[in-house]
């Protein structure tokens, strides 16, 4: 029987998941808002069109929760359920936000969900939600923030828009998504039902360092830092501010074996820039006002 994956919400890091998976000789559905081809999946326009699960394998989903919950289980939780028995593996695409606001301390998976923002309660109600779920061969995966080719810094900064916002003391964890992949694989190679696992580098740092290293990267002015007191952000970008923490990853490795092709941003960014098209990063005559 041919290993069909069915990917709700087929966006950034499912389709890179995707791209491995059908290397394998695997059938991969999935599903998106609007009607966009995605090369060797089968796409479904969702919500509208049927989604079929007959035949489904493995589950990956990666749409996120809102003020009215899980908008997968507000519409197909019941045939969730029923074909539960059947699924050899089924992911769920969660955030560290779910362990809210630390100082700056370390957590990791057996540490308490304690969210502190809106978008990391919703998460943590949603993954009870799936975990209600009987039978079903649940794995969550915690991620922190995600970055890899088109989702790197340095077209922002030969734009010359990106700032570096200092906030004292601040730390993100983050993960390139090649090893959000990597860890995905490993899982559903080894599955442990009912096992969460944080997704992220060994290296937590302050963003305005990662900034300032992609800038060097460019061979570009580092930008000026920006006190976070005077940045003038959204409500939602001051969100993520509002928490820090570092993430340990361990568990990825001793239980799933991964070894980080990019444990820290350094190596991440780097990767980055080879990636992607290197003709849109040439150095003005003049560098861009910073």
């Amino acid at each position: 029987m041919q290993k069909t994956l069915l990917c709700l919400g087929c966006g950034y890091t499912a389709r890179h998941l995707a791209s491995q998976l059908l290397a394998r000789g695997w059938r991969v559905i999935g599903t998106a808002r609007e009607p966009v081809a995605v090369p060797g999946v089968d796409m479904l326009t969702w919500p509208g069109e049927d989604i079929p699960l007959a035949g489904v394998t493995h589950v990956l989903s990666s749409i996120g929760p809102n003020e009215r919950g899980d908008p997968v289980l507000a519409h197909l939780r019941d045939e969730i359920a029923a074909a539960a028995a059947h699924f050899k593996w089924v992911g769920y695409l969660s955030t560290t936000a779910v362990y809210g606001d630390r100082d700056g301390g370390w957590v990791d998976e057996t540490t308490p969900v304690a969210p502190t923002s809106e978008r990391g309660t919703w998460r943590s109600l949603a993954e009870q939600h799936w975990q209600q779920i009987p039978d079903l061969p649940l794995h969550i995966f915690r991620l922190a923030g995600i970055y890899g080719p088109g989702r790197g810094p340095f077209a922002k900064l030969m734009a010359g828009k990106a700032r570096r916002i200092v906030k004292p003391g601040q730390v993100f964890s983050r993960i390139h998504v090649d090893d959000i992949v990597q860890a995905l694989l490993a899982s559903i190679d080894a599955p442990n039902a009912g096992g969460i696992y944080n997704l992220c580098d060994d290296d937590p740092a302050p963003p305005q360092d990662v900034l300032g290293y992609a800038a060097e990267l460019l061979g570009l002015p580092v930008p000026a830092e920006v006190p976070f007191d005077e940045a003038g952000m959204t409500p939602m970008a001051r969100s993520f501010y509002g928490e820090n923490k570092r993430v340990r990853n361990n568990r990825i490795k001793d239980e799933l074996g991964v070894e980080l092709l990019y444990p820290s941003y350094r190596e991440g960014l780097q990767a980055v820039l080879a990636a992607e098209d290197m003709e849109r990063f040439v150095p003005p005559s003049e560098p861009p006002a910073l």
